[in-house]
């Protein structure tokens, strides 16, 4: 199956339990550089949102930004892309932009220049990193310049892109409990865009 497209569901309730059964169909056994599985990475990122006491936007955002790389399940597992950046925040932040708010799609497509942001302007950032993270931020470009990190901080997006970094960073925790991913429907539906 490929992924949904909210035209072809007479409801967004429809749409939203169609996208999270996908997610929880590729994701529940497949890892991507860590030791936690996409799905569980992705619910972890969306508990500590809810947990933080965030907006549906904000657990949706970091729910769903990985959801680049479920976009590209096929050339993400194939190991000739294996030292490549795939870019997997604009492949899924695009993807968002069709259907979400656009604070949702902005929040993934800065996830990874966040990564980079904090690694030159956080002391000891990247030292607590996961090793999978600490590999994709060489493809990812590595800290950022000051340059770069300047016009990063312009960004009006900037301090919710840090914020699901962060969540990002601390959501690959062995054996986590936390609710299902169809817990979190309503707020992915109250994170739509209106038809």
């Amino acid at each position: 199956m490929s992924f949904p497209k909210r035209a072809d569901f007479c409801s967004d309730e429809k749409f939203v339990v169609t996208l999270l059964a996908e997610i929880d169909r590729l994701g529940a056994d497949w890892r991507y550089d860590e030791e936690v599985t996409q799905l569980e990475h992705a619910i972890q990122s969306a508990w500590l949102a809810r947990q933080n006491g965030d907006s549906s936007v904000e657990i949706t955002a970091a729910l769903l930004h990985d959801i680049g790389h479920f976009l590209m399940a096929h050339a993400a597992q194939d190991e000739r892309h294996k030292d490549r950046d795939l870019k997997h925040e604009e492949v899924g932040a695009n993807w968002l932009n069709q259907y979400f708010l656009p604070e949702v799609a902005e929040s993934v497509r800065l996830h990874v220049p966040a990564k980079r942001y904090l690694c030159k302007t956080r002391a000891g950032y990247w030292d607590d990193l996961s090793q999978g993270s600490k590999i994709s931020l060489e493809k990812q470009g590595g800290p950022m310049s000051q340059d770069e990190a300047n016009a990063f901080e312009a960004l009006p997006s900037h301090n919710s892109a840090v914020k699901l970094r962060l969540y990002d960073d601390e959501a690959k925790v062995i054996d986590r409990v936390t609710p299902s991913i169809s817990d979190f429907a309503k707020d992915v539906i109250n994170s739509l865009t209106a038809r």
